[in-house]
């Protein structure tokens, strides 16, 4: 298993369309035809701590069978239309992948 986890920073002063077309093409990495389950939102209301990192404005996990399932999502269109449509809303992304 190979879990993908992203986290967006977004860029100040977006609109509530730019904020939803993004929300949108997060749903559609979800559906990716390799993506097993897949979940996005922006942080929790935990309990504060030292080690929570919660400055992010929104979070994508997506589990994939294996590095394999994961690597053709990476290549295909449904990644490569998010990168090319969202990628001028977010000053910064930051990816952790697991694998089991």
């Amino acid at each position: 298993m190979q879990v993908h986890s992203a986290y967006f920073w977004l860029k100040e002063g977006l609109s509530e369309d730019d904020l939803r077309s993004f929300e949108e093409g997060l749903e559609s990495l979800t559906e990716s035809e390799t993506v097993q389950s897949g979940y996005f939102g922006a942080p929790a209301a935990t309990e504060k701590r030292e080690v929570v990192d919660d400055t992010y404005d929104y979070g994508l996990v997506l589990v994939f069978e294996n590095v394999s399932t994961h690597n053709v999502y990476q290549a295909g269109d449904v990644h490569q239309t998010f990168v090319d449509e969202h990628a001028a809303k977010f000053d910064r992304v930051k990816v952790y992948d697991v694998q089991s």
